[in-house]
């Protein structure tokens, strides 16, 4: 791994997918605090989210690669310590499925602009669409595709066909110390399962990577509608087994865990006894909108 990549000792970095929501806007009338201050625009959201949390999973880079002064202007905005994991586009992942010519100069040039993050850039996720079933050519397509990734940048490989959750499967992925695969909390396949096909990869990583994903059938994400407490306290207590081993965590919640992913990651900063920014400290610093 370069330097840039390497963290100073193991620790959980745990934030949300995405930040740009507007459900998360304290609204204007007398209300309880739901996560940014009142009045704050699309604009300004990256500052104030980075008030609350050292990490960001980026979706919109899954859609196009940004331009390099998206990049810049993401470093620049963020303070020293703030990471960004990064959604490999969807031309490689859903358009080409891993094969054919362009696979490899999307990813070169998708990789080149990541790194303007520098130390900023946490992991890039290589999320794979239902269609990209177990079979002989799909492993072969992976198997192809897995030795592109350059070694300086962390990838985890997140599958949404259960039956990828096989030791046997998974070998393209231990090929190389900088990929994994992505522990995810969804509904194609039990946490017991996929830990359970993790465990020979994170014996030779030096990283995990953690989703929360939900039922989408959520239309507001300013409140939680259905607490996961006992699932959360299951999971803290895995994640700190991994930062013990040695492994730097990198944890992301979906609004549709729990029904607002910023106090589903306040939730979880308090199981492994982080200090958390609750919205009512947001609101009282003051306000650049």
């Amino acid at each position: 791994m370069a330097d840039s990549q390497k963290e100073p000792a193991p620790v959980a970095r745990v934030g949300c997918q995405g930040w740009n929501y507007e459900d998360w806007v304290t609204p204007a009338a007398p209300a309880r605090p739901v996560f940014y201050p009142r009045g704050t625009r699309a604009e300004h959201m990256l500052e104030a989210y980075a008030r609350a949390f050292e990490t960001v999973e980026v979706d919109s880079t899954f859609y196009a690669a940004p331009a390099d002064s998206t990049y810049d202007g993401w470093h620049k905005r963020t303070p020293e310590g703030f990471t960004f994991a990064l959604k490999l586009p969807q031309e490689i992942t859903h358009e080409h499925s891993l094969r054919g010519a362009r696979v490899a100069a999307a990813l070169a040039e998708f990789c080149r602009g990541a790194r303007r993050l520098r130390g900023k850039l946490a992991a890039v996720l290589v999320q794979l669409p239902p269609q990209f079933e177990a079979t002989r050519e799909n492993l072969r397509a992976l198997s192809e595709f897995v030795p592109l990734l350059p070694a300086d940048i962390r990838f985890a490989v997140e599958f949404r066909d259960p039956f990828w959750f096989e030791e046997e499967l998974l070998v393209p992925l231990s090929l190389q110390p900088n990929v994994s695969l992505a522990l995810v909390e969804g509904p194609w396949a039990t946490r017991e399962r996929v830990w359970r096909a993790a465990a020979t990869l994170l014996e030779t990583t030096d990283f995990a990577y953690v989703r929360w994903m939900g039922a989408r059938d959520l239309t507001r994400f300013d409140e939680v509608v259905r607490p996961a407490d006992a699932n959360l306290e299951r999971w803290a207590a895995a994640v700190e087994r991994l930062r013990e081993r040695g492994q730097t965590v990198y944890a992301y919640f979906s609004n549709f865990y729990e029904g607002h992913a910023p106090a589903s990651a306040n939730k979880l900063k308090r199981l492994l006894g982080q200090p958390i920014v609750p919205p009512e400290d947001l609101e009282d610093q003051p306000s650049l909108f």
